[in-house]
């Protein structure tokens, strides 16, 4: 998912130390775990994944929540367009249902600002909390104010060390990890024609939504593509790592024939060593949406495919968990939304599709 880049070093080690916080299962063990794809994917607490799609309201619940000046904060880790998608979708929800966002945050990946903004945002008495935590740790504390005014709590992807299901919190909402680790696999199967060696630079810490998409693609390449084979995977924690990792994996694999990496913006890295080497003939599958990578896919460059999920859909489905706990709704645990698999024959309808906003003119002009 996009809101996962720009992260900062020390948040990395926070998430890796929330990781043994929490208890971590086998579903959420970190790097390089293997995994059993004939299950669903887990949440933090070992629930079972629902569908996004399924949580929903009658006409007469929605009645009781419809004129009681109910109000909702945003209370957000980062900006951009993914999460703007998020907000866009959170919003329609709550005005569907007379529901005033009264503060949207943007914490600028800082924990500590996030904190604040959570102090700030209860000044302005919110029934409901949507939030991605930047540190599961930290944001325990944080948090805690919220949940003794019996604000409504809804997470996006990360758990909270310590916090329940229907009691601290009502659900999280995140990707379907495992399916789009799986898509993943099959598109660098598609690029490469079915046989070949391939790179894997994946992300080298614990957190919970990258780890599970690169341990679903590194399972199904491994057990369901026979011919394709990893021979080279290399980790990373910053962002900024992926251009001499790819550089030293294809000099000393010159025979690659593709390379995986874990989400959009470290594959910006890769794609320009790629270049720097003038091996256009290796190409790249990853995760989640960004201009610098379609254009290049636009052009047949490196970039063969992403997989991206749908964060506008995302933020309908935390919405909707903030209104179950208004209305004292069990609500499921772990719910996801769906994915697509984005080529440039359908990059224009995807990109629409996840962030619901018509593709950037500069890529549509190149799609020309």
């Amino acid at each position: 998912m996009l809101g996962v880049k720009k992260i900062k070093t020390l948040s990395w080690v926070s998430l890796l130390m929330a990781g043994i916080a929490v208890g971590i299962s086998a579903t959420q063990a970190g790097p390089l775990e293997r995994i059993d794809l004939s299950k669903s994917p887990e949440g933090p607490n070992g629930n079972a994944a629902q569908p996004a799609g399924n949580i929903a309201i009658n006409s007469d619940e929605a009645a009781a929540i419809k004129n009681k000046n109910y109000k909702a904060a945003l209370v957000w880790h980062a900006s951009g367009d993914w999460v703007n998608a998020v907000t866009e979708g959170a919003k329609t929800k709550f005005e569907e249902l007379g529901i005033e966002v009264v503060a949207t945050t943007d914490a600028q990946f800082d924990s500590a600002r996030q904190a604040s903004d959570v102090e700030n945002v209860l000044a302005l008495n919110p029934d409901i909390i949507l939030t991605l935590v930047i540190d599961p740790v930290s944001g325990g504390a944080a948090f805690k104010p919220a949940v003794d005014k019996g604000t409504e709590l809804v997470l996006l992807s990360n758990p909270i060390a310590g916090y329940k299901p229907n009691s601290e919190y009502t659900g999280i909402v995140t990707d379907d990890m495992y399916g789009m680790g799986v898509a993943a696999a099959e598109m660098m199967s598609d690029a490469i024609g079915g046989t070949g060696k391939i790179g894997f630079i994946y992300h080298d810490a614990s957190y919970f939504i990258t780890n599970n998409r690169d341990n679903a693609f590194r399972t199904a390449i491994q057990e369901k593509h026979a011919d394709v084979e990893i021979v080279s995977g290399k980790g990373f924690t910053e962002e900024g790592q992926t251009f001499e990792l790819a550089s030293a994996m294809v000099l000393q694999n010159p025979d690659l024939k593709g390379i995986y990496v874990a989400w959009d913006v470290a594959a910006e890295g890769v794609i320009e060593a790629l270049r720097a080497q003038g091996r256009s003939d290796v190409k790249v599958i990853t995760h989640d949406l960004g201009q610098n990578n379609a254009l290049d896919m636009i052009k047949q460059g490196n970039m063969y495919g992403t997989v991206a999920d749908r964060p506008y859909e995302i933020g309908q489905a935390m919405a909707m968990l903030g209104v179950y706990g208004l209305l004292d709704k069990e609500s499921p645990a772990f719910s996801v939304v769906g994915y697509d698999k984005v080529t440039r024959d359908n990059l224009a309808v995807t990109w629409e599709k996840s962030l619901r906003r018509p593709i950037p003119k500069k890529l549509s002009d190149a799609l020309q």
